[in-house]
């Protein structure tokens, strides 16, 4: 059986808000301790996770959840995503509490397809 209100399933919640563009949604899953760490962004709180993060749902037409697992607090999620202008592949790390998101940590940069053949590598210069 799965557990509808474990963090695996809060995380996949919050990735539906994104695509259903609902702000209420999203509010109710975000804890009021929150903090959100990508490559851009280091432990930022939760009001300026929305007034950062939180627009660029307008550009998100779709999140497929990929995979995901969750142990104890913490769920983790990979998932692709896409714009009208992109695909994308992102994986991300949720803690969660009594429901709600309260730390979030994102890992992001592959394009889909991938912009490098299967066996070969990109120069890192």
């Amino acid at each position: 059986m799965i557990d509808d209100t474990g963090p695996l399933a809060t995380a996949r919640k919050a990735l539906q808000a994104y695509v259903d563009k609902d702000r209420t949604a999203i509010e109710s899953l975000i804890g009021f301790d929150y903090r959100f760490t990508s490559p851009l962004d280091n432990a930022i709180d939760r009001v300026t996770y929305f007034s950062r993060c939180w627009p660029n749902s307008e550009a998100i037409a779709a999140m497929t959840f990929i995979h995901g697992s969750e142990s104890g607090e913490w769920a983790w999620v990979v998932y692709e995503g896409s714009t009208r202008m992109k695909r994308f592949r992102n994986s991300e790390l949720h803690r969660v509490r009594d429901g709600r998101i309260i730390e979030t940590e994102v890992y992001f940069g592959w394009d889909v397809p991938h912009p490098v053949a299967p066996g070969q590598f990109a120069s890192a210069d």
